[in-house]
């Protein structure tokens, strides 16, 4: 029942006026607290937002180290696969290439971690982000992928436990990312960062606790015509 019928009809438009104007103060009043904080908190430190999304740092090490046991060499797995015929994307220069015609949605699965046999130990999540470094810096909350090119996981961490035929036995994180390059899309290089862990972060130290490895490849996308 609207609670301005009980009032007096020579009151009525005056309430209403009154209510009409509260309310609006009384969010703007409720979310002052949290804007505040936002706008007076420190740059974000935590992988992988910080790289040019919720900060400025200009890849993980700025905030993680890259001591691990996991090495470039033949047991790393950092994979692009095709997600309708599972074959690699993977250039003879060891960049990646991703190809669509404008307007058509190209799926591709994100492989990481490291093949069965080795002694080092298995990781245990890994973390990652797609960004076009020329971006990093720009002062912009959301995405930092390629002008013109729609992509549904630009980042994103994972446990290791998935499987995939292409490395049977091997520890990995499999994800799928699809993309879309619009109308306006041009040809472009993107960054794929990457950190490999074990081990327990400590709070507050993304180096204490942490048995980590960076690694870095270009992703080249193109445009079909």
């Amino acid at each position: 029942m609207d609670t301005v019928t009980s009032v007096p009809l020579g009151r009525r438009k005056h309430v209403r006026t009154w209510t009409t104007a509260w309310r609006p103060s009384l969010l703007a009043a409720s979310l002052s607290p949290a804007l505040s904080w936002l706008l007076s908190s420190p740059p974000a430190l935590a992988y992988p937002p910080a790289v040019g999304i919720l900060g400025k740092a200009r890849n993980c090490t700025t905030c993680h180290a890259s001591d691990g046991p996991w090495k470039e060499g033949a047991n790393l797995i950092v994979d692009l696969l095709d997600s309708e015929t599972g074959k690699s994307l993977r250039e003879k220069d060891g960049s990646f290439l991703i190809s669509a015609k404008p307007e058509q949605r190209r799926t591709v699965l994100v492989m990481l971690g490291w093949a069965k046999g080795d002694t080092a130990p298995f990781p245990h999540r890994n973390g990652w982000i797609f960004v076009d470094p020329a971006l990093i810096n720009r002062d912009h909350v959301g995405s930092k992928f390629p002008s013109g090119w729609e992509a549904d996981l630009t980042m994103s961490c994972r446990l290791v436990g998935d499987a995939h035929k292409a490395h049977e036995g091997a520890k990995i994180s499999v994800l799928p990312m699809t993309l879309r390059p619009t109308g306006a899309a041009k040809d472009a290089d993107v960054e794929w960062q990457i950190l490999i862990t074990g081990g327990d972060a400590v709070k507050g130290d993304a180096k204490q606790g942490l048995v980590q490895n960076y690694f870095e490849r270009k992703v080249r996308l193109k445009v079909e015509e």
